[in-house]
């Protein structure tokens, strides 16, 4: 018993699963530390400019990410046994991401200028975009497609952990608003600067190349288009609730988003380990692929099951004990939230983890983008008359048209994992 547990502890794609845990764990902890500090330390208005600064920034991240963490961690994965490639690929994204990086400056300077708020606090502001540059430079893709991931979870949380330590020492007021931004930034540099600090004593340095940023611009497009359908049901949500309600309404709506997505999280270490593993096997064992996919389906299926009846049953609870007193009418919404982390758990295998291996990316994004244009107009219809329950229902609906069209698809085409088996993996 001892020696297969110890057997399958030691296998690596546990082994990824258990490192991206750390770093997700991470995540939760620190902002369970931070937030209840910041809150009070810099005062409500304060506290509000910091998160919407966030939220901007947010925004300035996926686009310099441009999806590299799935188009690069794709190729990365297929390319493993090729340190040229390899370096090709990591020079082709830092450049792309530099070119990016000019693009999202110009933005950022016709925003300040544009926005009250940041042309009052120009600091927060850039503060705020160094912090979503350093974070969009990680180059977690590469070491995620090579399934190491132990180190760079390592750098990660040590960063994290030493950001944290300096808030509580420098933030003192609501004159440091920038000083949260600015440590926040400066930890994940640090981390991107240390993790390509080793990925270069492995592949040599070569400087990115014109042809070299236009193919990962190329061939990260789909995983952006990707990236900014998602967007449009996930990020703006409020947003778009905010053009219709009340702050109190809306404040309702994303403290249950919140929580729902806390427990959605609890999947997406076992996504991220499985993305670079299916990618590889797509490519070099597809019958080996399809059983795995039809492994991880089962097993993100369940696990979404569980958790959604959890998030459900006990919704009263965790509203409770997430928001307090005052937040009984977040109740409704959660519940009807609960659904989308079965749903999100599928569409996740059967597209990120099995359709893009194989190459779908065009009818992959057929769907997000479909859905995330159903998701805007189901909130323009129900937002105004039922608020934050009504853009609940959108949500989930915008999700159930995901999975449903994700599957349908793929039956259609027999290229779902049951389908590949039958046929002996026959593309």
């Amino acid at each position: 018993m001892t020696s297969h547990l110890s057997r399958f502890l030691r296998h690596g794609l546990v082994q990824n699963i258990l490192a991206l845990y750390g770093v997700h764990f991470a995540n939760y902890l620190f902002p369970l530390v931070t937030v209840p500090y910041l809150a009070r330390v810099l005062g409500p208005k304060e506290w509000g400019l910091l998160a919407f600064t966030q939220a901007f920034g947010g925004y300035l991240n996926l686009l310099v990410e441009y999806g590299f963490g799935l188009s690069a961690t794709r190729q990365v994965a297929q390319a493993r046994d090729s340190l040229g490639r390899r370096a090709e690929l990591l020079a082709g994204v830092l450049g792309a991401k530099g070119v990016l990086t000019l693009l999202v400056a110009g933005i950022a300077a016709w925003v300040g200028g544009s926005i009250p708020a940041f042309r009052d606090h120009p600091g927060v502001l850039w503060a705020g975009v160094f912090w979503a540059l350093a974070t969009a430079y990680s180059p977690m893709w590469y070491f995620q497609g090579l399934e190491r991931m132990r180190l760079l979870a390592g750098l990660e949380v040590g960063t994290r952990a030493l950001a944290l330590v300096l808030i509580f020492l420098w933030v003192k007021g609501p004159g440091d608003v920038w000083k949260v931004l600015a440590l926040q930034g400066g930890a994940s540099l640090l981390a991107t600067l240390l993790a390509l600090s080793l990925a270069y004593r492995e592949v040599p340095f070569i400087l990115p190349t014109f042809q070299g940023v236009l193919e990962a611009l190329r061939l990260g497009w789909s995983m952006f288009l990707f990236r900014g359908a998602v967007s449009l049901y996930t990020l703006a949500n409020t947003f778009i609730l905010g053009l219709f309600a009340p702050p109190q309404v809306v404040g309702y709506y994303a403290g249950a988003e919140k929580i729902s997505k806390a427990f959605l999280g609890l999947l997406s270490p076992v996504s991220q380990a499985l993305y670079p593993r299916l990618s590889h096997l797509a490519q070099n064992a597809p019958l080996e692929a399809a059983r795995l996919a039809r492994m991880g389906l089962a097993g993100m299926g369940l696990g979404g099951v569980a958790l959604g009846l959890g998030v459900w049953a006990l919704a009263p609870f965790w509203v409770r004990l997430f928001l307090g007193e005052g937040y009984e009418e977040a109740v409704l919404p959660l519940q009807i939230l609960a659904l989308i982390v079965p749903l999100i758990a599928l569409s996740n295998v059967l597209g990120i983890q099995w359709m893009l291996p194989l190459g779908l990316d065009r009818p992959f994004n057929v769907i997000i983008v479909g859905a995330g244009l159903a998701n805007l107009a189901l909130a323009v219809v129900l937002a105004p008359r039922l608020a934050h329950v009504g853009m609940a229902l959108a949500v989930v609906v915008s999700e159930l048209l995901v999975t449903l069209g994700m599957w349908l698809y793929l039956r259609a085409h027999r290229r779902d994992p049951w389908s590949f088996l039958r046929m002996g993996g026959v593309r």
